[in-house]
């Protein structure tokens, strides 16, 4: 056996009594959670804007950019739903690399996991407090979402995720809006496949019960672009593909039809500055077309307090503020991209 036992990890009963999610937030994440279940099951009209840091590397840089969206929510939260993005786990395809904060809480110390679960519920809380606003986080490890599964508002399975049967599986028994992205390949059939099995009832092994789940409803699509077999990016954010998906979704007659668009990743080729452009692309489409205006709910930016990217070493002197995995759109590009969007979402 190449396994080697470095630390028990504490259930999540344990977790949550050790880090309790607070009385006084369960009325405001109750209220964000029927507010947005209400629009993804277009009961509203709302747009949602899920944005934030590509990692949640810092606690006082990601809660200080957090708290100025908090700001900005004021002026468009009658027609933008903002959700946060504190992600804590990162997918690596190589397996190197900054693992997020479940991992390693201090990116320039050694792999601590239950350190990691401590500091990333601390962090998810202390945002809430201080922000009101209920946070997305990915589901890179199923058997983790029970540690987090208290506070979270939106989950996404990422692009490597989707296919893996135990993802979809999960999804089935989550009561929050779950997005599927399209995967690496960007095969549309695989995602909504991926859609098909988390809205649909199953009873499978989770972390050591069998366990039956009733569906979620709320599943659906995050088109992200895709790698052709030659490494190029390939996108899918433009009014022939959203239409693409629109067929798809009324052949298929899935409860809740959904589309989120991920402007950065494939289909920004991560060249950051193109976010608001997508952004304006995909709201463009939205006008045009009363159909996609209906199906096309909202979009997902990578943003923190300072543009582009740096490297995570312990020789390079850190920006705050400033992602260390994926270059991210600056906070003031952001907030000037937000107000153009009031203008075109009439």
């Amino acid at each position: 056996m190449s396994f080697i036992n470095e630390q028990n990890i504490p259930s999540p009963d344990e977790v949550k009594d050790e880090v309790p999610f607070p009385r006084h937030l369960t009325g405001i994440k109750a209220k964000r959670d029927a507010e947005l279940k209400d629009i993804i099951s277009g009961k509203t009209d709302k747009f949602i804007l899920i944005v934030g840091p590509c990692s949640a590397s810092d606690e006082d840089a990601v809660c200080d950019y957090i708290s100025r969206l908090a700001k900005i929510n004021e002026e468009v939260k009658d027609k933008v739903f903002i959700i946060p993005r504190i992600y804590t786990n990162k997918p690596r395809t190589t397996g190197d690399g900054y693992k997020g904060m479940l991992h390693q809480p201090d990116p320039e110390k050694a792999t601590n996991i239950y350190a990691g679960i401590i500091a990333l519920r601390k962090m998810h809380i202390r945002a809430l407090s201080e922000s009101h606003l209920t946070a997305a986080d990915e589901m890179l490890y199923p058997e983790n979402l029970v540690y987090v599964d208290d506070m979270l508002g939106y989950i996404t399975i990422g692009a490597r995720s989707v296919e893996n049967q135990q993802h979809r599986l999960t999804a089935s028994g989550i009561d929050c809006p779950v997005g599927m992205k399209n995967p690496t390949s960007g095969d549309l059939s695989v995602m909504f496949n991926s859609i098909k099995a988390a809205q649909s009832p199953h009873d499978f092994l989770y972390n050591g019960y069998e366990v039956m789940t009733t569906g979620n409803p709320l599943a659906h699509a995050i088109m992200r672009g895709s790698v052709n077999k030659h490494g190029n990016n390939i996108q899918n954010y433009h009014y022939e593909d959203l239409m693409l998906a629109n067929e798809m979704y009324k052949k298929a007659g899935y409860a809740n039809p959904a589309i989120i668009v991920d402007a950065n990743h494939s289909n920004s080729k991560k060249r950051h500055e193109e976010q608001p452009r997508i952004v304006k692309d995909v709201l463009h489409s939205r006008r045009y077309n009363p159909e996609l205006k209906k199906l096309v709910k909202g979009v997902m930016i990578e943003s923190y307090i300072e543009g582009g990217n740096q490297k995570c070493s312990p020789e390079v002197e850190h920006v705050y503020g400033k992602s260390i995995t994926d270059p991210c759109l600056s906070f003031e590009d952001t907030k000037t991209l937000l107000l153009e969007m009031i203008d075109l979402l009439d």
